[in-house]
């Protein structure tokens, strides 16, 4: 599924998990695991636990997703 595609969800990252995974708390009350998108790992863009994110997720499994962008 293409990136455009996916439905943008802000959270917050609570744990980061093996494999360049991350567990993501949504505002919506639901956990997600995320892993990064290409670009934030093209340009080393560093997440941590605590970071305001928005997760692409598909509207097909809401228990996985991509993280697009982490806030300032």
């Amino acid at each position: 599924m293409a990136r455009d595609d996916l439905m943008q969800v802000e959270g917050t990252v609570e744990e980061v998990r093996a494999g360049g995974q991350f567990l993501v708390k949504t505002d919506l009350g639901y956990p997600v695991v995320a892993k990064l998108s290409g670009r934030m790992r093209r340009y080393h863009i560093r997440v941590v636990p605590g970071d305001r994110v928005t997760v692409g997720v598909s509207q097909y499994d809401v228990t996985k997703g991509l993280i697009v962008y982490r806030a300032k």
